[in-house]
């Protein structure tokens, strides 16, 4: 569910409680909040993954037999995707903590109405290939936001695979699309797959295949979403190759599934949220259940912030982050700066983990010394372009950006000095911001007024794209926002 207030005659500053779906909470759209300074404390647990859980739900719908899908991530991508999946013949039930999945196996067909994908593009670029194994049309549309996300490399792919695929509006580049299959892998496709998405929707869709489905990339991006779905492929009987440099990709089709039972892991890209707000401000963190399998290439993260002296240790055995930030640091300090890197600088290449930009701009901006985020093209077609979004948001706190073509450059400030005084060159600020219905940037620029008070962040609501509840959690933690 949305996050959402009480409505009371209390003060509309408040440390925000834990609410569920049976509490007397009435949901609030086009909301604002505002975050004021905090301090974090106790434990913290993220959802579980959305990538995980959406590629579950689609490989459990083609499944034979009943899947069972524990921990899995209640977000509005998922929920998207939970209600389409029987357009494809399957059954879904959920409970508490687990979905129950009935495959429709053999007895797969074309999707039985237009599929709307809400605002999820993973369940777009997913599910759109997988359709067009089927005979016939199918029709694929979502939200204001989805029809301006390109698909125009979708269509490409498909009609080499043999499909026909178009978008309907003239002139446009975003759905609706339709498809009208069936392909086959007799035929090759070349593409950039600079968006991870839809190749896996290809290597998913190999399974109705027959013969060995070949996909080419010139210019591959995201590859560690490529990993996922691979793994995934095998643990339900596929045959995959992947190239070392992910140029090639070999996935042998007709492969029966089988129904599987799995948990799922949390979410790294969740993670990154209260890491980066318990960094920059007075807190001490813990974050349970952290998945230590490397199938996430945004633990990456960790070792980017560590490198810039960030209080963090990860225990893998305990699956857990511990983070201490400015005063409650190990050193009483939490300084952070980029000077014992190469040349002074932070230097991170995002083609692998590019969902991290907006968590990264946000903590670049209290790190002394200059960071370059890059690699970044693919963001640019993300819920927005985030490139822009990013420089235009964090202009507005007083942050020092430098957008490119696909990167950003953040000169930053620490909020003291190495020995532990007030930094006088720090000059954030509160400001209205934008969220641009952006579930990352409403999350992130949320965070940063953590630190520095006084950030509204509107449109706020779009966080339960993919963490359900999060000022929820967050004030569990001693997080306080301001609703108007």
């Amino acid at each position: 569910m949305f996050f959402a207030f009480p409505k009371t005659g209390r003060s509309n500053k408040i440390a925000v409680p834990h609410s569920n779906k049976n509490s007397a909470y009435d949901t609030i759209h086009c909301m604002t909040i505002t975050a004021e300074k905090s301090s974090l404390s106790g434990h913290i647990r993220v959802p579980g993954s959305k990538s995980h859980t959406i590629r579950a739900l689609l490989l459990a719908s083609l499944a034979e037999g009943v899947s069972h899908i524990k921990n899995p991530l209640a977000s509005a991508d998922c929920i998207s995707t939970f209600k389409a999946i029987p357009l494809l013949g399957a059954s879904a039930e959920m409970k508490e903590g687990e979905w129950i999945v009935n495959g429709a196996g053999s007895k797969a067909h074309l999707p039985s109405d237009v599929v709307n994908v809400g605002d999820s593009g993973s369940l777009l670029y997913f599910m759109s290939p997988i359709a067009s194994t089927f005979e016939g049309w199918s029709v694929f549309t979502g939200d204001a936001s989805i029809r301006k996300r390109p698909v125009t490399h979708v269509v490409d792919a498909l009609r080499q695979l043999g499909a026909e695929a178009y978008i309907t509006r003239p002139d446009a580049s975003s759905c609706p699309m339709v498809i009208k299959g069936p392909i086959t892998a007799e035929n090759e496709v070349t593409t950039d797959g600079a968006l991870s998405q839809y190749v896996s929707g290809m290597m998913m869709a190999a399974s109705r295949l027959k013969g060995t489905l070949k996909i080419n990339l010139t210019d591959p991006k995201e590859t560690p979403y490529l990993t996922m779905t691979r793994k995934w492929l095998e643990d339900v009987g596929a045959k995959v190759e992947i190239s070392s440099d992910f140029k090639k990709i070999r996935v042998e089709g007709g492969f029966k599934i089988s129904a599987f039972d799995r948990t799922i892991p949390s979410d790294w890209e969740a993670v990154a949220y209260p890491l980066v707000a318990a960094l920059i401000t007075d807190s001490t963190l813990v974050i349970d259940g952290v998945d230590g399998t490397g199938t996430q290439g945004d633990d990456a993260i960790v070792s980017v912030l560590q490198s810039v002296g960030a209080d963090i240790v990860w225990d893998k055995d305990s699956e857990t982050l511990t983070v201490r930030g400015m005063k409650n640091a190990s050193d009483g300090k939490g300084f952070l700066t980029t000077k014992n890197l190469p040349n002074g600088e932070l230097h991170v290449n995002l083609s692998g983990f590019p969902d991290a930009v907006c968590a990264l701009s946000v903590i670049a901006c209290f790190i002394e010394g200059t960071t370059v985020l890059e690699d970044l093209g693919v963001c640019r077609k993300k819920e927005t372009d985030r490139i822009a979004v990013l420089k235009a948001e964090l202009s507005k706190l007083g942050a020092d950006v430098e957008e490119g073509a696909d990167y950003l450059v953040i000169r930053g400030h620490s909020q003291v000095n190495e020995d532990g005084t007030k930094n006088a060159a720090f000059n954030l600020h509160g400001a209205q911001v934008e969220s641009y219905d952006d579930h990352r940037v409403a999350m992130s620029l949320a965070c940063a007024g953590l630190a520095i008070g006084g950030v509204s962040v509107k449109d706020a609501e779009c966080c339960a794209v993919s963490f359900p509840n999060f000022f929820d959690v967050m004030g569990k933690n001693g997080a306080v926002f301001a609703h108007n």
